[in-house]
């Protein structure tokens, strides 16, 4: 274990340095960081197709791969920190249409496309292409929206909010096929009391840790308010992240979902005592940490594409199809938007990425079998893997667009609030002041 220090070490040097040289260069060209840092990961990914495999250790270095998760966990606490439960309940009925879309759409162009490519695969495999079709990684939107600092916005509470619903129907959609798969391959059927508890296992979740994670930390950080030692705040607030994000992964939810909900529950009078004693917000504790990993995560995750697999035969007529079902069955999710002034299509494109989350559902399926044979295809695994890089790829820029000119609508309410207060001010007071 000692042993791999200096190599990760070497990669995290290597990592920061090119992804810092890739979101600089996109910076200038007025397109998000993130972009950058992906395709800096598809050059380190690819450079043995020049011959040159001095960065293949990335590819099988553990502890990158987890201090990237963790990046993503801090960047999903980080902005659900900068949320309210009310603002989320303001945009909820939204939120939930959109996220329902975006799993129903989806499934179904992605089935139909999996048909008829592979007509000779089995109805399961069917079924999982569409189910990883299902998948959103909002690590990739969420780092948009603050690099633009945009996560104030009711399309990005739309987009997030929806994200961690579509995490956990997209995870019930992906325990429920798997089930069916194994079902299968065991000669039995998958009852419908199996099915009802893995989606009733995530909902409860959800409530419990809200509802007792609020009352919990509420009490610890009155207690902790008498602390005086330092770092207090950010080390309370780590604990309570890791902890709801792990309960999360008890659940069988992604991390992500605890992690956002710890943010959602953390509030600044929670703590203002130790919030007031160290003079910073938890956002701004946070800030060096996902400078850190952040990078790391994006960066790996671009490593994870293979352009050697473009040339496989059949393949590219398949990524292209589905990557125009990804595509168009996310931006599907802007037609539950209502009642809330909130931008479409911005939550449309929200919802299009599918990044790391594709890619683990894939592999999930390459370990699923019917009858000795996998239930995702090595051709089958090299369309979603070119789907995922397009949707990874395209997202910022069109995101980033859309952003540019979609009218802050919070920031103008918030100045037409001011104003009415100017004009109802008593003259006197006026003049006093």
């Amino acid at each position: 274990m000692a042993g791999d220090v200096p190599a990760v070490l070497l990669g995290l040097g290597v990592i920061l340095l090119g992804a810092k040289l890739g979101g600089e260069i996109f910076q200038r060209l007025k397109q998000p960081p993130v972009l950058g840092e992906l395709l800096v990961g598809v050059l380190f990914g690819n450079l043995h197709l020049a011959g040159l495999h001095v960065l293949e250790f990335l590819r099988h270095q553990h502890a990158l791969a987890v201090l990237a998760e963790i990046g993503i966990v801090l960047l999903l606490f980080e902005i659900g920190a900068g949320t309210t439960l009310r603002q989320m309940m303001r945009v909820g009925s939204s939120a939930l249409a959109a996220a329902v879309l975006g799993v129903v759409a989806p499934s179904i162009l992605g089935f139909f496309a999996a048909r008829h490519f592979f007509p000779d695969e089995s109805v399961y495999a069917h079924l999982f292409v569409g189910a990883i079709l299902c998948a959103t990684s909002v690590g990739i939107t969420a780092r948009v929206l603050r690099d633009l600092g945009k996560t104030h916005t009711r399309e990005a509470r739309i987009v997030l909010g929806a994200a961690v619903i579509d995490d956990v129907l997209g995870l019930i959609v992906l325990a429920v096929v798997s089930g069916l798969i194994l079902a299968a391959n065991a000669g039995q059927k998958m009852g419908a009391g199996a099915i009802a508890w893995i989606a009733g296992k995530a909902v409860l979740f959800l409530v419990v840790a809200t509802v007792v994670g609020r009352w919990a930390s509420v009490r610890a950080f009155k207690w902790l308010g008498g602390v005086h030692g330092s770092g207090v705040l950010l080390a309370v607030s780590l604990a309570f992240c890791f902890l709801l994000a792990y309960a999360s992964h008890l659940a069988g939810l992604a991390p992500i979902v605890g992690a956002f909900t710890a943010g959602l529950i953390l509030k600044n009078e929670h703590f203002e005592r130790l919030a007031g004693r160290e003079k910073r917000t938890i956002e701004d504790l946070l800030q060096p940490l996902t400078a850190l990993l952040l990078p790391v995560f994006f960066v790996l995750m671009g490593l994870q594409v293979r352009l050697d697999a473009f040339g496989q035969a059949g393949v590219l007529a398949f990524a292209a199809v589905l990557s125009a079902a990804a595509v168009i069955g996310k931006l599907v999710c802007g037609l539950g938007v209502f009642r809330c002034g909130a931008d479409r299509l911005t939550v449309g494109l929200g919802m299009v990425p599918r990044g790391e989350v594709g890619l683990i559902f894939a592999g999930v399926g390459m370990t699923l079998a019917l009858a000795g044979r996998p239930v995702v295809t090595p051709a089958i695994f090299s369309g979603v893997v070119i789907m995922v890089l397009v949707t990874t790829l395209v997202t910022p820029v069109l995101l980033g667009w859309r952003l540019r000119r979609v009218p802050d609508r919070e920031l103008e309410e918030l100045s037409a609030e001011h104003r009415m207060r100017l004009t109802e001010a008593p003259a006197g007071g006026m003049k006093k002041a």
